[in-house]
Order: structure tokens, then C-alpha cells, then sequence
């Protein structure tokens, strides 16, 4: 994180802005609305900005007001006083004076289109007043940065502006009537995503108030009606963090602690709430640091605390994730639990390397095959797999692919079958290996790839060739 974003309170604080045009127009309207009374130092200002300069309706009387100091910037004894200042003149030697005076002064400087001069950073703005939401690329992108901003205001109704108000009214009395901090956010979390925020939204603001001091008035009676403990078994998906669902997300973010492994992407745990407790149960081939049953038995003992805990799982839970057996002892002792389904590797990893599983000409058929080595061995049926319009998609099998191979070919499967050995699907770093069950293993050899792989065997690795070169963003 190059900048850290804040909200700065600057209603009544003196800003100076240097420059009169359009685009100095723009940050005084920004100013303005936010409450700061602004000096602009320019020859000439733009007919809007002199009207806005004006008296506003409603300043309380002997507050001091906007003014406008006609003519160019004359030094740094202009800047005294002011709290921030906007620099938006197209003299990019003047504007670097500026930017060099103001930062000596101690004072905050936004030079327009100059990142590099900057202190400061103006974001795209979602005004949805009390509630405000700030897209920034630290001067990268703006275009980046205003175009997530339509994206999130198609999302976010003006109304959400009346619950934020809502909620601010009203937090003081929950405050009190709750002192628990925990306590209290799971209340608010009740209040946001449950009917009382529908009431707020559809404009039934009384209702909404009396059903809350309801509610209210019940966790006074009764704390433990929140502290009802739930478990999430989530599906993180094979990597990429946009191919998780919404419903993954909601319930990530909703988590008290977070239990993940080495199969999770970094990027995907950052996404939980920062106040979330993290912790790691990772397994390794031949180094478990947190037997299976220990991790069961610690998703039960966390929520039987009362903590919403959010299992996340590479994948798909119940597609070689152990997820059932996650659940089954939950569920013996009574637990509440939601499964979130992930797009599994087998089919994250095809799609991005453009290998299609089934296909009319090639496969007309899928399997998905452990491919762990248990006492040394592989344990299964290998006359079952011998059909060439069956595509064979093998997890967790890097350390046996030797075997797996031999076997293939020692039970009829034809030699020259095309296999891909695909490392970290869906991530930037993704990495294609392909062979045929008689070369793969010399290729994997020279190549040695991660531990993150998918082993894909069939005639559909064929079109990888063809399909690969369109891959993904």
C-alpha cells in the first residue's frame, strides 16, 4: 500500500488553491461541500468558481468565508495558515515551487496530475452522505479509479445515505445499552443485514427505529441470543481471487477467525475482516502441521465459544477438501454450519490453461482421481481408466506422477495419451507443462514445479496448443 487513505475533517479549516480554471473548479467544489473555506490565489477564475465563492446560504454569521486573492501566487508567505493546498495550474515549474514551499511549510499539497509532487491524493468519490466511499490508484489511474467508481454507485442505491444517518443516530444508544464490543458489532451486523435495514431503505425510517429498540431491549434481556457460535466451510476456489462467490465473500468478512491452509491465496485471507483472528492448519506432503483431527476438533471449540469461524479451503470443500468430515462432527454436536461450494482445481486450472475436460471429439467423459501416495502406493482401480474418451484429472499427485504413469501404460492406456502438469492454476504465475504419459515424468523432472499442481491426462490436452494462446486476462 503506497498511501494510506483517510478522511480528513476540514470543515471551517482554511485551504489555499492555486489556480482558477476548470479544474481547479472541480477541487473547490469537492472543498467546498466538505465544509472548508477556500482561498484561490489565480489572475482569472472560471464564472462557476466565483459563484461559489460567494456567501453560501446558511454560513453562520462572522464565520469567515471563501475569497479570492486576484493574481499569481507570490510566494510562500500565501501559504500561512492554510491546512491543505491544491495546486491546479498548467505551469508544471510553478506547480513543483509550490508543491517543494508547501511540503518545508509542514503543509499537505495536491498538485494536479503530478503524483510525484504530491502529499496528497484526491480519490473518486461514491457520495452516498454520511456514508462515502474512496476508489484510489495513488495517481496511477484515475480513469482506473472513476470508472470502479460508476461501477460501485450502480451498486450502492442513494438510500444506503439514510441507513448510514440512521445508524449514526442511533449509535450512542446502542453504545450504552451494549457496552460489549463484540457484542455490539454482531448487533449491528444483525440490524445491517437483516429487516431493519429494509425498512430504512425503503423510506419507513419510524418502523425501523421501533423494531431496533425491540431488538435492543431482547439483547439486553437475553446476551446470549448473538453468541450462537457458526462455522463457514468456504470454498476459496483454485487461486484466483475473483473466481470466489459472493456469498464466499460475505461470509469471509463475517468471520471471527480464520482457519486456512498453504492451498489459499494470500490475496483471498487479506479479504477477511482486519480485526479477524488468523490462523494457519496448513499441510504439507509427509508434514502435517495440524492433524486432520485436530483441526476439526478446533472448529468446534471455536465455535462453541461463540465465534463465527470461516474454514477456508483451496477448491471445493467436499472435492477431495475433507470437508464432510469437517462438518460431521459438527454436526454431531449440534453446530450450525453453512458449506459455500468453490470452483474446484480441476476445473479452474483447465479453463485458464485451455483445456476443455470434456469435448464432443475428444472426451466425452470427466474423473476426478486422488492422486496422493498412501504408504508409498497409489490404491486404485487402474483397469477403470483406460478409456481414451475419458479425460483423467489427477489432485494432489506431483510426487506420484511417475506411478501414476506406469500404471496408465501398464493397464492398457496408450503411451503417446497428451498430459498437462499445470503449476498454481488460475494465479499470474501459472505454468503449463505437457507431455504424454511416456515423457511427462522427464519433462516434471528438468521443469521441477511446485507442489501446487493439477494433473490432467486425455486426448482434450491436445488442444491446449490451439486454445492456451486466448488464455485469461
Amino acid at each position: 500500500m503506497e498511501t494510506l487513505p483517510l478522511f480528513l475533517k476540514l470543515d471551517g479549516a482554511p485551504v489555499l488553491l492555486v489556480g482558477g480554471g476548470a479544474i481547479g473548479t472541480r477541487k473547490a467544489r469537492l472543498l467546498a461541500a466538505a465544509g472548508a473555506v477556500v482561498t484561490v490565489v489565480a489572475p482569472a477564475i472560471s464564472a462557476e468558481l466565483e459563484t461559489l465563492l460567494g456567501l453560501p446560504e446558511g454560513t453562520p454569521q462572522g464565520r469567515q468565508t471563501h475569497r479570492w486573492i486576484r493574481g499569481p501566487y507570490s510566494g510562500p508567505e500565501q501559504l500561512q495558515g492554510a491546512r491543505l493546498v491544491v495546486v491546479a495550474t498548467p505551469n508544471r515549474t510553478l506547480n513543483a515551487v509550490i508543491s517543494a514551499e508547501a511540503t518545508a511549510a509542514g503543509i499537505l499539497v495536491n498538485v494536479v496530475d503530478s503524483p510525484e509532487l504530491c502529499s496528497f491524493i484526491f480519490p473518486a468519490i461514491v457520495d452516498r452522505s454520511p456514508l462515502v466511499i474512496a476508489i484510489g490508484s495513488n495517481g496511477g489511474s484515475p480513469v482506473l479509479a472513476r470508472q470502479l467508481r460508476r461501477r460501485i454507485e450502480a451498486m450502492v442505491p442513494a438510500a444506503y445515505g439514510r441507513l448510514a444517518q440512521f445508524a449514526r443516530e442511533l449509535r450512542s444508544t446502542v453504545a450504552q445499552a451494549l457496552p460489549d464490543v463484540e457484542h455490539r458489532r454482531r448487533f449491528w451486523e444483525q440490524v445491517i443485514d437483516g429487516p431493519i435495514a429494509s425498512k430504512v431503505l425503503n423510506g419507513r425510517e419510524g418502523e425501523a427505529r421501533a423494531s431496533l429498540e425491540q431488538l435492543l431491549a431482547l439483547q439486553q434481556r437475553n446476551p446470549k441470543s448473538l453468541n450462537q457460535g457458526e462455522v463457514y466451510l468456504i470454498g476459496a476456489g483454485p487461486g484466483d481471487p475473483d473466481l470466489m462467490t459472493f456469498k464466499a465473500l460475505r461470509l469471509l468478512q463475517a468471520a471471527d477467525v480464520v482457519l486456512y491452509d498453504r492451498l489459499v491465496n494470500p490475496a483471498i485471507i487479506d479479504l477477511a475482516r482486519r480485526d479477524a483472528e488468523r490462523i494457519y492448519v496448513g499441510k504439507k506432503r509427509s508434514e502435517h502441521s495440524v492433524p486432520q483431527p485436530d483441526i476439526n476438533q478446533q472448529l468446534l471449540d471455536l465455535a462453541r465459544q461463540g465465534r463465527r469461524v470461516a474454514r477456508l479451503k483451496g477448491g471445493d470443500p467436499f472435492i477431495f477438501g475433507r470437508g464432510g468430515e469437517e462438518i460431521e462432527l459438527l454436526a454431531r454436536h449440534h453446530i450450525p454450519f453453512q458449506v459455500v461450494p468453490g470452483i474446484t482445481a480441476a476445473s479452474g486450472a483447465a479453463c485458464y490453461a485451455g483445456i476443455p475436460l470434456t469435448h464432443r471429439n475428444h472426451a466425452q467423459s470427466v474423473r476426478f482421481v486422488a492422486g496422493y501416495l498412501k504408504d508409498n502406493r497409489l490404491q486404485h482401480r487402474w483397469d477403470e481408466f483406460q478409456s481414451a474418451s475419458e479425460t483423467l484429472v489427477f489432485y494432489m499427485g506431483l510426487a506420484g506422477l511417475e506411478e501414476i504413469c506406469a500404471q496408465l501404460i501398464a493397464h492398457g492406456r496408450d503411451p503417446g495419451t497428451p498430459v498437462a502438469v499445470i503449476e498454481r492454476a488460475t494465479l499470474p504465475e501459472q505454468r503449463i507443462l505437457t507431455g504424454s504419459l511416456a515423457t511427462i515424468a522427464g519433462v516434471v523432472a528438468e521443469s521441477r514445479p511446485s507442489a501446487h499442481t493439477l494433473i490432467i491426462v486425455g486426448d482434450v490436452v491436445r488442444l491446449q496448443a490451439e486454445l492456451g494462446w486466448f488464455g485469461q486476462d
